[in-house]
């Protein structure tokens, strides 16, 4: 099931963002093999990890770099997330990759990119996004940048990764020949800011955090406390919703609607911005969360709860969606996105890592003699493997 069925990765595991590529392309139907280090990491419910088969095997020995590119031969995506030049020294760069699978696509999942003055540095998801523009604007006004937690950074290079992926597919019908996908976490920070690019032209973006419209500066734009300590989210950003915001508040039209507002005044002006927040701020701490989202949640004001996830899962349009759906007792993202002949199949929870190394290796032609010998020599492993004296016995 799912549009990618038939398609095979190979994922060389890692942190963050490659991880999210690889769960993205077996919640669509992909088959991918996770490979994991030796000795492989402990389990532990790994969302990200979902839907796929898990060998462990030790890419630092030659034999181990000998079954990787074994593996690639039948491939069509390698995915990795080492630093530049690392998967070359290790003997399973694109060159070698390619010679053994001339289709293969070879996806690259890297903070800064394959070159520049910072390609090989350190970094982490909120680094990328600092160099970006888009850390800049996220966060209070009078206040400093706010981490939006790694989702923008992390998980959107793996976005942009997953799509790179898919294209360079569609691609390589036309061609029959595979090649490199090179994405990188700023890249994907920095493609996030396209309308802002074009708002910044026309001089309605500043390079200031809390002084943009999206960004909180405006009332109308923002989230507010409720009496109980939740919060409501207001994104009442077209006049026609902003005016329907005023009157089921209840508020003065005179301070709120100016001059028989048309879509200009008070709404739009930012001088007066901070003072409607304010006024705002008031009016909501005035009822519970629950009571606003009775008033306004079905009105068309632009308005909606602030929620957790475990409330996230129970809302009853997450519900009617099935936005969430719940795997060996974790509640989780459901597949996304939606496809109407070939929808994606509820994945299965993350196998233990290694799990899969025995079999994985004889559907790709290894006989248990030859696997018993990598196993001694640490080139493989598996949770459940016999131990050297019974191999050896």
């Amino acid at each position: 099931m799912g549009p990618l069925q038939g398609i095979r990765v190979i994922e060389l595991a890692g942190l963050g963002a490659a991880p999210y590529a690889g769960m993205m392309l077996a919640d669509m139907g992909a088959e991918v093999i996770r490979v994991e280090r030796v000795p492989p990491p402990p389990a532990y419910p790994d969302v990200l990890a979902r839907g796929r088969r898990s060998i462990a095997l030790d890419l630092k020995q030659t034999e181990g770099v000998s079954v990787l590119l074994r593996l690639v031969e039948s491939a069509d995506v390698l995915i990795e997330g080492f630093r530049p030049g690392v998967a070359e020294r290790l003997g399973f760069g694109p060159k070698s990759c390619m010679e053994r699978n001339e289709r293969l696509i070879y996806g690259r999942m890297t903070g800064w990119g394959q070159e520049g003055p910072l390609s090989k540095r350190a970094g982490h998801d909120l680094n990328y996004i600092a160099l970006s523009g888009a850390l800049l604007a996220i966060g209070p006004a009078g206040g400093k940048p706010v981490p939006p937690l790694n989702l923008v950074g992390d998980f959107g290079g793996g976005l942009l990764l997953a799509f790179g992926v898919a294209a360079a597919l569609v691609e390589r019908q036309r061609s029959g020949r595979g090649q490199i996908v090179d994405a990188a976490m700023l890249d994907a920070a920095a493609s996030f800011m396209g309308m802002f690019c074009g708002f910044r032209a026309l001089g309605l973006f500043e390079d200031a955090t809390g002084e943009n419209m999206l960004g909180g500066a405006a009332h109308f734009y923002d989230t507010y406390e409720t009496e109980d300590g939740g919060f409501v989210a207001v994104a009442a950003i077209e006049p026609q919703f902003y005016r329907r915001l005023v009157d089921k508040l209840g508020l003065d039209p005179d301070e709120f609607l100016p001059h028989g507002f048309r879509g200009v005044g008070a709404r739009q002006d930012p001088a007066a911005w901070a003072s409607l927040k304010a006024r705002l701020a008031e009016l909501f701490r005035t009822r519970t969360r629950a009571q606003w989202v009775e008033l306004l949640e079905d009105t068309d004001t632009c308005v909606a709860p602030v929620l957790g996830l475990s409330e996230a899962a129970a809302h009853p349009h997450n519900q009617a969606r099935a936005t969430f759906v719940d795997i060996d007792g974790v509640t989780q993202n459901s597949p996304a996105p939606r496809f109407s002949r070939t929808p994606a199949e509820t994945p299965e929870p993350a196998r233990r890592p290694g799990e899969d190394t025995l079999g994985v290796l004889e559907q790709n032609g290894l006989d248990r003699d030859e696997i018993d010998r990598l196993a001694r020599l640490g080139v493989v492993c598996w949770p459940d493997r016999r131990t050297q004296e019974d191999m050896d016995g």
